[in-house]
């Protein structure tokens, strides 16, 4: 996304002591005001005299490539992007200290909660590392879906790094763009209430060979890979198939629960990830993961 259709139209409020224009603080305002720009390299020009009465001009350069001209007051010192609407720079920095420091305590709190309320949901489905693990990832995920199965190797990649510091849990939301999605979701909720290990044999095995499943062939393929497992297949057979069972009834209903769930907590695409509360949307490097984790044991 270019930066200019990040700064039009847009409202931003930066303190400047009002006797003395300070660069270093219109910096940290504009920071704030454009989270966007908190990674970014952005480099504040000169500031001079402009040909208007009482407002001074100047620029500043994004990444080394966009450059945007500015008029700026100094009472009410407000910084007026050029085409756009003004930009208040009259915090300081100590109060975008305090404004940052509360955001972060409101983040954490909601990921709190949102820990809290997954953790009740997922009691009892299945999962992959130790039940007291201090770090649990939820995933709402979908079988048909090539960014959840692509994300699944990165799922492996974390369960190995942190094997006593991870717990993992797989939560049903296959999308309706999806054929056999939600069919495939219903047959490993059918395994899973017999078998949790029978469960994550068709979870990874909808990853591994999800380019040649088919609608007409999915349940086949689940029937082949069940074979020697050790659920009853015959009872697997009327939960996954027999639409007027209360056993397919059932699974489907916790299909549609966990699906409700994740729309409930934002969630419009997959993969969908909790890290203790901590959302990641989409498909992730590894890298991702690991910078988020860290972040959260620091705080532990």
């Amino acid at each position: 996304m270019r930066w200019a259709l990040l700064l039009i139209s847009v409202l931003f409020v930066f303190p400047v002591v009002a006797q003395e224009l300070n660069k270093e603080q219109i910096l940290a305002n504009l920071r704030f005001r454009v989270p966007n720009l908190e990674n970014a390299e952005v480099v504040l020009g000169d500031i001079e005299d402009s040909p208007y009465a009482d407002l001074k001009q100047g620029s500043f350069t994004i990444n080394g490539q966009q450059t945007f001209q500015f008029l700026l007051s100094e009472d009410p010192p407000h910084l007026i992007l050029l085409a756009t609407d003004p930009i208040d720079v009259s915090l300081s920095e100590a109060e975008i200290a305090d404004l940052l420091a509360e955001q972060e305590r409101r983040e954490q709190q909601v990921a709190a909660e949102l820990h809290d309320a997954l953790n009740r949901f997922s009691e009892g489905k299945p999962s992959r590392g130790p039940a007291d693990a201090p770090i649990t990832v939820h995933e709402f995920s979908d079988f048909q879906c090539p960014y959840c199965a692509r994300t699944s190797v990165v799922v492996e990649e974390l369960l190995d790094k942190y094997p006593d510091e991870i717990r993992f849990v797989y939560l049903h939301f296959p999308l309706a763009i999806h054929d056999w999605a939600k069919p495939a979701a219903v047959a490993a909720e059918c395994a899973a209430r017999q078998s949790e290990s029978a469960f994550w044999l068709l979870h990874d095995n909808f990853f591994e060979f999800q380019g040649s499943i088919s609608m007409a062939s999915m349940l086949e393929d689940v029937r082949s890979w069940l074979q020697d497992s050790d659920i009853d297949l015959d009872a697997w057979e009327v939960c996954a198939t027999d639409e007027s069972s209360a056993a397919n009834q059932g699974a489907t209903l916790q299909v549609d629960i966990a699906s409700s769930t994740a729309e409930r907590f934002g969630l419009t695409g997959t993969p969908g990830f909790f890290v203790n509360g901590h959302l990641l949307s989409g498909s992730q490097p590894l890298e991702v993961f690991e910078d988020l984790i860290a972040s959260i044991k620091s705080e532990m």
